[in-house]
């Protein structure tokens, strides 16, 4: 099996291999440290710099978000709901909605295995941009909710019942389907683990 340790034996490797490397960080818990360490002991052939590549692929919310959360042509709040059989019973999400009056089709956000981060928050104002009322649930928020960085929330969601935690995305697109501002169409888009759920 291609692992960080293998890899560190043969320092010369492709761009794969550095994609290969960023996969493992992001579903396994490995630390932010060691994935760049791992891509510092590593040389792409021609001589170009994992490490480089490697923080090129880190998140950088700020500088990537396209919808402000104050932009006038949306109208976001973060709502609390109920969660039958959920990981608490209750659940927290990041509901924006177009400026304008509905009902809107809707569109449930669901996170990859790090919790409601900036760049969720930020696709939910943009589904709200063209037109729908969109919802994020935020999968941590039984657990304390995003902790304000993607290791944390890593080691956060795996701390939670898996199946306890598929509930509360059920539960939050029935939300969802039945709020005021849907006109009951829904369709989903999920990052990660929750791609193949």
């Amino acid at each position: 099996m291609d692992t960080l340790e293998t890899r560190q034996h043969d320092p010369v490797v492709t761009e794969d291999d550095v994609f290969d490397l960023y996969d493992e960080y992001c579903h396994t818990p490995m630390k932010r440290r060691e994935f760049l360490s791992g891509a510092a002991a590593m040389t792409l052939i021609g001589g170009g710099s994992a490490l480089a590549m490697a923080q090129a692929m880190l998140p950088r919310y700020a500088e990537a978000q396209m919808i402000s959360f104050t932009d006038r042509r949306i109208k976001a709040q973060y709502v609390t709901y109920d969660s039958p059989g959920g990981n608490s019973d209750r659940m927290r999400g990041y509901m924006v909605k177009p400026a304008s009056d509905g009902p809107f089709p809707a569109v449930l956000v669901v996170h990859e295995n790090r919790g409601l981060n900036p760049h969720i928050e930020d696709v939910v104002r943009r589904a709200a941009v063209e037109g729908f009322v969109a919802l994020a649930p935020d999968g941590l928020y039984p657990a304390g909710g995003y902790p304000g960085n993607d290791d944390d929330g890593k080691a956060l969601q795996r701390g939670l019942d898996r199946g306890k935690l598929q509930v509360d995305m059920l539960n939050s697109a029935r939300f969802l389907k039945a709020h005021a501002l849907s006109n009951g169409n829904l369709g989903a888009t999920g990052f990660c683990w929750a791609a193949d759920r």
